[in-house]
């Protein structure tokens, strides 16, 4: 892959978004000049940020750069003028939602690996935290979220409405993944309640007969909460809807002691979204104390995407490194933690310092 050009159009947002970007920028620059690849940047205006400069959360011209990017790279999205107003009309999340829907963005894809040196930090114990190891694909255009809505002055309803091609699509991803990885594929659902869960296992049960080798469950997803607390570990890869998706997902985020650990990427028909799974957090925002290993670790996703297995390889090390050696922001190292830019530079640093071989990569 030496020598590849890579379009990829950068969305800060709002927050600690244009702070953790910055860092994850830096590291793929680095990527770049040992690898001799070149990356081009090309930023625009998504969320809070764009209300305030256009008016619109998502302006034509961001989603025009981001259906002719080979990726995008988005920071966070949100800011509590917005939340603490339930009678604006526009709001930051709405772009989002909009860029998803545009890019026909329909899985999201969390893995939730737990590194050995942060199991301290996690609100479980330790021992709970062995072996767990798993990667979460919600529906990302469909359900609730997506459905008509009403309001009265008394009364408001939400439409959860899923189609069969909708849970066939992410579904073959998750089957996929499931072969790659321990064979083995946990639906979560309301299938005891809810019509469009039902359906979602009458697909699902459809496709199995074309991975007899994966061997798949099913949770209701109030159990699966619980499951997620109790014995995370026996979860492998977990397919769901959108809300659930967004629920379960979120909960196995702080398992390893930071929501500023877990990446994510967003897949489409062709363009794919890489984000951090933390919101825009504001409480920190330009105070350089943001934890930017989640959106490092989403470009390590991007990387592997692309194909440059070996980059995203030194750079996932690299990120270990780090971890290892307690290189870190206060959210996991209290007593001499680092900034958000220095965090970016140690990773970046280390990258450069790591010498390739015939037999990989060495210190």
């Amino acid at each position: 892959m030496a020598g590849s050009t890579k379009q990829i159009t950068i969305l800060m947002g709002d927050g600690i978004g244009p702070e953790v970007v910055k860092q994850a920028i830096r590291v793929l620059k680095r990527i770049g000049e040992k690898y001799n690849h070149t990356f081009v940047f090309t930023d625009r205006l998504i969320g809070a940020a764009a209300i305030d400069a256009t008016g619109d959360p998502l302006p034509d011209d961001t989603l025009e750069a981001c259906k002719s990017a080979d990726a995008v790279l988005l920071g966070a999205i949100g800011d509590p003028r917005f939340d603490n107003n339930p009678n604006a009309t526009v709001r930051p999340e709405q772009g989002l939602l909009k860029l998803r829907k545009e890019l026909g963005l329909y899985a999201n894809i969390r893995p939730v690996k737990i590194f050995d040196h942060l199991r301290h930090l996690s609100v479980l114990k330790e021992h709970v935290l062995e072996g767990v190891d798993m990667v979460i694909y919600r529906e990302l255009t469909g359900g609730i979220y997506f459905g008509e809505k009403e309001k009265t002055a008394t009364s408001a309803s939400d439409l959860c409405i899923y189609h069969d091609y909708e849970i066939e699509r992410i579904a073959k991803l998750a089957f996929e993944e499931a072969m790659r990885r321990k064979k083995t594929l946990c639906l979560i659902d309301k299938a005891n309640v809810l019509e469009s869960s039902r359906l979602w296992r009458t697909v699902v049960r459809a496709m199995c007969a074309d991975y007899p080798e994966v061997e798949v469950s099913y949770l209701f997803i109030d159990n699966a909460a619980m499951q997620m607390i109790i014995n995370p570990a026996q979860f492998d890869v977990i397919v769901t809807s959108n809300m659930f998706g967004d629920i379960i997902s979120d909960e196995a985020s702080v398992l390893g002691g930071s929501l500023g650990m877990l990446p994510s990427s967003s897949v489409g028909s062709e363009v794919r979204l890489y984000e951090p799974v933390h919101g825009s957090y504001p409480q920190a925002a330009g105070k350089d104390i943001a934890n930017p290993l989640a959106t490092i670790l989403s470009v390590e996703m991007m990387l592997r995407d692309f194909g440059m297995t070996e980059e995203a390889d030194d750079l996932m090390n690299a990120v270990a490194q780090c971890v290892e050696n307690q290189q870190l922001t206060q959210d996991l190292e209290k007593v001499n933690p680092l900034s958000c830019s220095q965090v970016g530079m140690q990773v970046a640093d280390i990258i450069l310092k790591r010498k390739m071989t015939n037999y990989g990569v060495i210190i």
